[in-house]
């Protein structure tokens, strides 16, 4: 995993994992499908399209689940309605914010990106994941930095281990 963080005003970092068993083109096809988040992170319960078309920017996800402690307590659903506000198919990337949520986000903005490992597409891929957010009530941005770090290896342990099950 490699980490970079900078800025005082606004948290901004990056978080990054490589897949050694999945090319690029086969996790873009299962990180473009914006609506169906759930499948992969962990701690999402749902994840569905509340506006617009699956994968086209300016839809909007409904995100709900228990991996963010909601700012109404600790036994409630916490959840985020996420704006997809760029798509490029061929650089393999997606821009997204969080238009509304009760996780304490003010502002927050991110781009995933995936791209192939060497110059052979067929060995592996690198997720990016960079994260722009005002600081957070009752977080330290390193916290919140690891969480993301650690959903990130989830989220690639489980789309690698999908398409080696759809090999076998």
């Amino acid at each position: 995993m490699e980490k970079e963080q900078h800025s005082e005003t606004k948290w901004e970092a990056k978080v990054s994992t490589v897949l050694k068993e999945a090319t690029a083109d086969q996790i873009w096809a299962l990180y473009r499908d914006f609506f169906n988040f759930h499948k992969w992170f962990p701690g999402l319960a749902s994840c569905y399209g509340i506006h617009g078309i699956n994968g086209e920017p300016g839809c909007i996800r409904y995100c709900g689940g228990f991996s963010i402690k909601s700012e109404e307590g600790e036994n409630s659903v916490s959840w985020s309605k996420e704006k997809l506000t760029a798509v490029d198919p061929i650089e393999r990337s997606l821009t997204y914010e969080i238009v509304d949520c009760n996780i304490g986000f003010k502002s927050y903005v991110s781009t995933v990106k995936i791209t192939p490992c060497g110059s052979d597409s067929e060995s592996g891929c690198e997720i990016d994941w960079w994260i722009n957010v005002d600081p957070v009530k009752g977080w330290v941005m390193e916290d919140l930095v690891k969480k993301f770090e650690v959903g990130l290896a989830r989220v690639a342990r489980r789309m690698e281990e999908a398409l080696t099950n759809l090999e076998e």
